[in-house]
């Protein structure tokens, strides 16, 4: 049966922003004040890291040599599909390893009592942000949720492909990201369900202070439009005593503490937290690639989905211009840290869900 009006509506305690823990460190430090900051505590996200990937290391026989937190990991198995998760790296244990550290530590998160168990349990704005970023293919029966900034526009290359929008994935032309494309939000609810229940499920992830960084020089340094909407604002608000300006010199501490007063479900999506925009408690996703392995976890999916030999995973273009470490270090680093401190907690189930290491910036760190 189709969800009622009541399955819509929003209702306290299902729907949720956030897990109902805070932060209790200094890391909350101006930021526990605000009545919406619904996040992890640091000793439960400590619990999480540990049971979910530091004893699995340790049974592995991993965990000499390597500093702690643990290090990323690249899919998720859905309990129901276990089959889905038998990602083929080529005999590369490390990734098997950390593909299982990975599947833990979600499972641990979602098991949570407050986190969102289906679509339907959200709020209406929260259901609306997921629904409007999953796409679907029907002949090959999956789901992807798109992450801008983590190599989405290849991945909608490749589903106009298998849609036959396309001849391949290497014609030089602009992506419409609209055009071609079909969304689960513009079906019906029956609908809906039966694809979340039948189809492969995927999406991609990225370290989220890369992808915010990312998103800043891009946008900020790049497209004209994002300065004049976003740059404009941004500058007006946080300097003192400003003119006439156009928006093309926000700086970087200026991007971060806009994001600090913004409210995280109504982001603009390049810097909406990955939690937010796919719900990865409410939708059971069968495989969590990462952007640091987009090739090989490319490939996997595009096998998995029984995609045509002839389509392959786009390569990145000449002009696309990596982020090291060291300059995400710089960045970071450049930063007051208080201003990171109160950064960090909007982006925490990002951290902790797909096993990224909290930034290091201590004094030490920085100077190096």
């Amino acid at each position: 049966m189709p969800p009622s009006k009541q399955d819509f509506a929003w209702q306290r305690g299902a729907g949720m922003r956030s897990p109902s823990f805070r932060l209790r460190s200094s890391m909350c430090s101006g930021f526990g004040k605000r009545s919406s900051a619904m996040l992890p505590s640091v000793l439960t996200f400590a619990v999480i890291v540990a049971s979910g990937g530091l004893l699995l290391m340790i049974e592995k026989g991993m965990i000499n040599g390597m500093d702690p937190p643990p290090p990323r990991a690249n899919g998720r198995t859905a309990d129901h599909r276990p089959h889905a998760g038998q990602y083929d790296a080529a005999g590369d244990t490390d990734a098997q390893i950390l593909q299982e550290i990975r599947n833990h530590t979600i499972r641990t998160v979602c098991s949570q009592k407050n986190m969102p168990r289906s679509v339907w349990s959200l709020g209406t704005l929260q259901r609306r942000t997921v629904l409007q970023h999953i796409l679907v293919n029907d002949d090959y029966r999956f789901l992807y949720c798109y992450v801008p900034k983590v190599a989405c526009s290849n991945w909608k290359r490749v589903l106009k492909v298998l849609s036959g929008a396309l001849d391949n994935v290497d014609v030089n032309i602009k992506m419409d990201h609209k055009r071609d494309l079909v969304f689960l939000a513009d079906m019906q609810p029956e609908e809906i369900r039966y694809r979340l229940q039948h189809y492969f499920k995927f999406l991609f992830v990225r370290e989220p202070m890369e992808r915010l960084l990312s998103a800043y020089r891009n946008k900020f340094g790049e497209i004209e439009a994002y300065q004049r909407k976003y740059g404009v604002e941004i500058v007006k608000r946080y300097r003192k005593g400003v003119g006439r300006t156009t928006g093309d010199d926000v700086t970087f501490a200026e991007f971060v503490r806009y994001l600090v007063d913004e409210d995280v479900e109504r982001m603009n999506e390049h810097w909406m937290p990955v939690y937010n925009l796919c719900q990865p408690c409410a939708v059971p996703y069968d495989f969590v690639g990462s952007y640091e392995r987009l090739q090989s976890d490319g490939d996997y999916v595009l096998r998995r989905v029984g995609a045509p030999p002839n389509v392959h995973f786009p390569e990145r273009q000449s002009w696309y211009r990596p982020i090291s470490a060291e300059t995400l270090q710089y960045y970071l680093c450049s930063l007051p840290q208080t201003l990171l401190r109160e950064l960090l907690p909007k982006y925490i189930l990002d951290f902790s869900l797909f096993t990224y290491s909290l930034p290091n910036t201590t004094s030490q760190a920085c100077r190096h």
